[in-house]
């Protein structure tokens, strides 16, 4: 006998009220900023904690302006926080405002130690570019704010110019220095005017009018100078006093004690 089956009824959930679910997500979101709440508390606590205080701070970087002991001394005041919550950047410019100190790379270094690699200025001319007095030129072209006096001894030519130009002036000083050396002339001072006109002193008080135009241009009417100089003065006997290199075909001369005209493009 076959009996017929009978079918279960399915009854379908019944939907929460409205209200019901808003009041479920608001709990929820609730624990959910109290737990953020106390993460943060937790972090906080922790970057509080003395135990996390920085202990040590590790200079590396070839130092010949300054001392470890001189620049901790510059630097570590300013130092606020401890290993989580000390801020590298102004860490950073903490010991770049220490003076001599041109860049510092700081990083953490676990459990309770900054290190900082340094880098000092290497001064390669005395700025002269306004009244102050007390500015460098490294050898990347950057004025820099030092004692002078550190570097009295150290025979550094001095750039006047305008703010902004001393790129310019060490590119340009470093090209004569070899055109120039030959004839035993070390640059004392480069000028460079505001309408880009180039004049170098040289240690026995000579002065050179470079003139305008590039640099290649200028170089140029140098190296020009220095193949033929030897025979104006050889000619005369007498040390040269000052020299007009504006000439568009030669250049011009005055030898102590003698005044020539310009030297032609055939003789040069």
């Amino acid at each position: 006998m076959v009996r017929n089956a009978t079918a279960t009824p399915f009854s379908a959930p019944v939907p929460l009220p409205v209200d019901v679910r808003l009041m479920n997500g608001v709990a929820a979101g609730v624990f959910a900023l109290a737990a953020l709440a106390l993460l943060a508390a937790g972090v906080a606590w922790l970057a509080r904690a003395p135990w996390f205080a920085i202990r040590a701070i590790q200079l590396d970087g070839e130092l010949t302006r300054n001392s470890v002991n001189t620049i901790r001394a510059n630097a570590t005041p300013r130092l606020k926080g401890n290993f989580f919550s000390v801020d590298l950047q102004g860490t950073r410019a903490a010991f770049e405002s220490v003076p001599w100190v041109r860049r510092a790379v700081v990083r953490r270094v676990w459990p309770d130690r900054l290190a900082v690699q340094l880098q000092e200025h290497r001064a390669a001319a005395l700025w002269q570019g306004d009244e102050r007095g007390d500015r460098l030129v490294n050898t990347y072209g950057e004025v820099f704010e030092a004692n002078v006096g550190d570097v009295e001894d150290d025979g550094l030519p001095a750039f006047e110019g305008p703010e902004g130009s001393a790129p310019a002036m060490l590119a340009m000083y470093r090209r004569l220095i070899p055109v120039l050396q030959p004839l035993s002339m070390e640059v004392q001072t480069l000028h460079l005017s505001g309408r880009g006109s180039w004049r170098v002193e040289i240690d026995n008080g000579t002065t050179i009018e470079l003139g305008r135009g590039s640099e290649d241009e200028v170089i140029a009417r140098t190296e020009r100078f220095a193949r033929t100089l030897g025979q104006v003065v050889a000619r005369f006997q007498k040390p040269l006093e000052s020299a007009d290199l504006r000439h568009a075909d030669g250049y011009a001369v005055r030898l102590r004690g003698v005044s020539t005209p310009a030297a032609n493009g055939k003789n040069n």
